[in-house]
């Protein structure tokens, strides 16, 4: 059985476990402190410290750079899911790249306003030290200063998300291709405290997010058992 290795409200460890639901698989999460990282570095055999890693079998399956998808290709070429289709790959390439820097930026920097209600009290020193080592001192609280902004700048950044959506179901086809689970794992970082909702404007965007938590791999795989191509 695959085990994701990961903390919960991570955007990136939010793709994966979307991904493996959509699979249908069976697997095993395992959450760790942010702060700790040894687990990781373990499996990896000391060669990787980031989240998320999957476990499967004597396999420890990880990025190798920020632009990677490897974890996600991985998991793709297992269950065979159509994920990454080489009519798509260099439009997913900029997409996915658009996603995990002008979405992401924001979407996380809104979620750790709440940081307290989400991080557990013996992990706060090392989740905080690690946010002000990359960001500076007193980086959360400029951050809830520029709430609105930040809100705001994220509406925009999402405004060609809801174009793509105006004729199809999901950002570049009939049914999810990775991207769609790049941003929605970006978004349920946003989402996560429970403090945000997506953008009203945004009306598209909202149906297609309700359709990506429930989406499963097995509906399109029966539709094109029932209606092949010739």
């Amino acid at each position: 059985m695959i085990e994701l290795i990961q903390f919960p409200w991570s955007p990136f460890c939010i793709v994966q476990r979307r991904i493996l639901e959509f699979s249908g698989a069976k697997f095993k999460i395992i959450n760790i402190p942010n702060g700790d990282r040894s687990l990781v570095w373990r499996l990896t055999r000391e060669r990787y410290y980031g989240v998320p890693i999957i476990q499967d079998g004597k396999s420890a399956v990880f990025e190798v750079s920020e632009d990677s998808q490897v974890i996600a290709k991985y998991i793709d070429g297992k269950f065979k899911l159509g994920l990454f289709p080489w009519e798509s790959e260099g439009v997913q390439s900029i997409l996915w790249r658009y996603i995990e820097n002008e979405v992401e930026g924001f979407c996380f920097r809104l979620n750790d306003i709440y940081w307290r209600e989400l991080v557990p009290s013996g992990d706060r020193l090392r989740f905080l030290r690690h946010k002000e080592r990359k960001f500076g001192p007193g980086c959360i609280n400029q951050w809830k200063a520029q709430q609105k902004g930040l809100l705001a700048s994220l509406a925009e950044r999402l405004l060609p998300f809801e174009e793509m959506l105006m004729f199809r179901p999901f950002l570049l086809a009939e049914q999810p291709r990775f991207v769609d689970f790049d941003l929605f794992g970006m978004l349920g970082n946003f989402l996560y405290s429970g403090h945000y909702r997506l953008p009203t404007k945004h009306t598209r965007l909202n149906q297609w997010h309700r359709r990506m938590t429930q989406v499963q791999f097995k509906s399109f795989a029966r539709e094109k058992e029932l209606h092949p191509r010739h």
